[in-house]
């Protein structure tokens, strides 16, 4: 695809070749991401000014924005320098003041000489019981009343920048946008009621009510759905590249995975059943696999994985399985060690601890096919790390490995699929803005036999109680974990608030009963006490949120929170579901610091109501928004600068569904609407959807 189409220059040119704008507003509008025309048009106004003519200020609510027209009396010149000038004014029915401060000479007698008539328009205030318009906005005869909008746009403004400066750039901007033609489905765009892209962007900026700017604005959700339609665009290719590269069909009879299910004391649920089935579908299907399995805590999730490693396995080749940590990639060896028996497949482990003649024997093993099945950490994708047959990767807790390291791990077989697993509930338009490109397993049931958590809300004052509580579990043989509180961006001081902690429990119940986890440890540090806390020589671990996501202590029965509060609900949703992993009851402690906000109550009742882990991300996203949560775990999400991924979830998916089926029909994007589609990422600066057309 060769570069960007013609019709496009202009809206592509230099800011400053807007009238009105010099270099300096130039350097000034790049704060609000403003380089060229284009950047204008898609900086929307936030809310309108209300500036219909009034007959009169009187009976309005004072402060008010008010327009009307006067007629001009006395000038009261300033008593000081730069102070107050006073024109006395009069509407239909009362008298106000005009105030300017720092008048020059007597340019107001002549721009507004006594008796004349003027429509002013600005913030009305009473001072001292008289009303007055200081430095009204606009002043203009009365036949001019046409220059003042009834509902005045308010854009967001930086340093330099104001909204005179704004509505103008933004009109000259506008009056660029060309007709295009439709890239959005006809059916959509008639069922939704959308104008046509140059209609939409005009309506967006000039608002005829306080409506008009809110996001379910036809227009506005237009805007919003073009830039939607061409982030799952440039998903959708990848995924079509992804899927035209060739794959291998690992086609396995099921026996392996029948022996394991047979094997177990349960039955699998049957969102476990259904991913299992979508697993053994896409390993058969000659395209690669890309797939993203989905679950909460406690949901399954490894035993899935598992099947799908038996298929590879059962299919001639070999399965890896990727954990962050050495911990974690233990853990996972120690849970699929008794299944792995059963289907009488031989796993191993391979972490950083691996040297010498004992590395060297499992690189070889591994080489000829002998391991079947491996899990391990980084140290998988070092060089001497070779496969006889690898078929299939999984990579556990998407969010630490990015996608460059997915490619690695698919180059150390041929034509490897591969699957990602995370524990983090996603609400569905942050999963699908993020994992667009991937098909998608979502584990919504918990298998039978896991016990509720009991959650309670505590107020920090009550700390000796629960002190005195934790004393009675680690006397009946339980653990428990203690989370210290989040010290806003600062490592330092989190780990000043957990070394107190630790001091402050350790002097309460006991030196060898309390053991300390922090974010500045080395990891040797780190592991050594997270195996005294596994292997129940320590009784209490207190830490910062380094608490390793996954890490199995079914032992500890109790989960404490300092200052709740200050957490994310995904985040206290994780944290909750390190407990409740054995045969005893467990309860979560949330401790919060009085009083709490409305909001804060709420956000930790919610934890309280449910364990659904996909109902506590949409209560989170509700509440405190997709930047926030994007903060923590979810840093692959794009900023979206039209789209609200709150309120317009719905559009995310109808976008994706649109893209899928435009690339499904036209695969190069040549037909009629397929080159407008080319339009919209030429437009949206969709580079990297642009290069994978030329690619594909």
């Amino acid at each position: 695809m060769s570069g960007r189409p013609e019709r496009l220059f202009r809206l592509f040119a230099e800011v400053q070749t807007l009238s009105g704008i010099g270099p300096k507003s130039a350097v000034n509008l790049r704060a609000l991401g403003v380089e060229a025309p284009r950047d204008l048009i898609f900086t929307l106004p936030h809310t309108s000014i209300d500036r219909r003519l009034k007959s009169s200020i009187n009976g309005s609510v004072l402060p008010a924005v008010l327009t009307v027209t006067v007629t001009v009396g006395n000038h009261i010149a300033a008593r000081t320098k730069g102070g107050a000038y006073r024109i006395n004014v009069e509407d239909e029915e009362t008298h106000f003041q005009l105030v300017f401060f720092h008048a020059r000479g007597d340019y107001w007698r002549k721009a507004l000489p006594e008796g004349s008539r003027r429509i002013v328009s600005g913030k009305v205030e009473s001072f001292d019981g008289m009303a007055q318009m200081v430095h009204p906005d606009h002043i203009v005869p009365e036949d001019a009343a046409d220059d003042i909008p009834e509902f005045e746009p308010v854009y967001p403004l930086t340093a330099g920048i104001t909204q005179k400066v704004m509505f103008k750039a933004t009109r000259a901007a506008a009056a660029l946008v060309p007709e295009f033609p439709e890239w959005i489905d006809p059916a959509q765009k008639t069922r939704a009621g959308w104008p046509d892209f140059d209609q939409a962007v005009h309506r967006a900026h000039n608002p005829h009510d306080q409506d008009d700017t809110l996001a379910t604005d036809p227009a506005r959700e237009r805007l919003a759905y073009d830039e939607l339609l061409a982030h799952q665009l440039t998903l959708a290719l990848a995924r079509s590249i992804e899927r035209r590269r060739a794959g291998r069909s690992s086609i396995g009879y099921g026996k392996l995975q029948a022996k394991v299910l047979a094997s177990l004391p349960y039955q699998a649920t049957g969102a476990q059943s259904r991913a299992i089935e979508d697993l053994n579908r896409d390993m058969a299907d000659p395209s690669r696999m890309n797939r993203l399995l989905q679950g909460d805590v406690g949901s399954g999730k490894t035993l899935v994985a598992f099947m799908a490693l038996l298929r590879a396995v059962e299919a001639g080749g070999q399965g890896v399985m990727m954990a962050p940590t050495e911990i974690l990639a233990r853990q996972h060896l120690e849970s699929l060690r008794p299944l792995a028996e059963h289907a009488g497949v031989v796993l191993e482990v391979l972490t950083g601890r691996d040297k010498g003649k004992e590395r060297q024997a499992k690189l070889e093993a591994l080489q000829r096919g002998d391991i079947h099945v491996l899990v391990g950490t980084h140290a998988v994708f070092q060089a001497d790390v070779s496969f006889d047959d690898l078929r299939l990767a999984v990579i556990d807790e998407q969010h630490r490995f990015g996608v460059r390291q997915r490619l690695e791990l698919g180059r150390k077989g041929d034509a490897v699929d591969v699957l990602v697993m995370t524990a983090t509930p996603i609400p569905r338009s942050l999963s699908l803005a993020q994992y667009g490109d991937m098909d998608v397993s979502v584990l919504d049931e918990k298998p039978p036999g896991r016990k509720p958590i009991k959650t309670a809300l505590v107020s920090t004052g009550r700390m000796d109680e629960v002190v005195e509580r934790l004393r009675d579990v680690i006397a009946s043989g339980s653990q428990c974990y203690w989370v210290c509180p989040l010290v806003e961006e600062s490592e330092v001081l989190d780990l000043t608030a957990a070394e107190d902690r630790f001091k402050f429990l350790r002097a309460a119940l006991g030196e060898n009963v309390v053991d300390l986890v922090h974010g500045q440890m080395p990891l040797a540090g780190k592991d050594a006490a997270m195996a005294r806390f596994q292997a129940g020589d320590s009784k209490i671990l207190v830490a910062t949120t380094v608490i390793e996501v996954g890490v199995n202590v079914p032992n500890a029965t109790i989960m404490v929170i300092e200052r709740a509060e200050t957490f994310g609900l995904a985040q206290l949703h994780q944290m909750r579901g390190r407990v409740g992993r054995g045969d005893a009851a467990s309860t979560c402690l949330l401790l919060y610091q009085s009083p709490l906000s409305e909001n804060g109550r709420k956000r930790l009742e919610v934890l309280r109501e449910t364990e659904d882990g996909f109902v506590i991300a949409e209560t989170d996203l509700q509440m405190r928004g997709a930047g926030d949560l994007i903060g923590t775990a979810q840093s692959g999400v794009p900023k979206f600068k039209l789209a609200d991924l709150e309120r317009q979830a719905g559009l995310m998916a109808i976008a994706q569904s649109d893209a899928r089926a435009l690339l499904a029909d036209d695969p190069k994007l040549r037909s009629p609407r397929g080159e407008a589609a080319r339009l919209l990422l030429w437009l949206m600066r969709q580079d990297e959807a642009i290069r994978l057309i030329s690619v594909g």
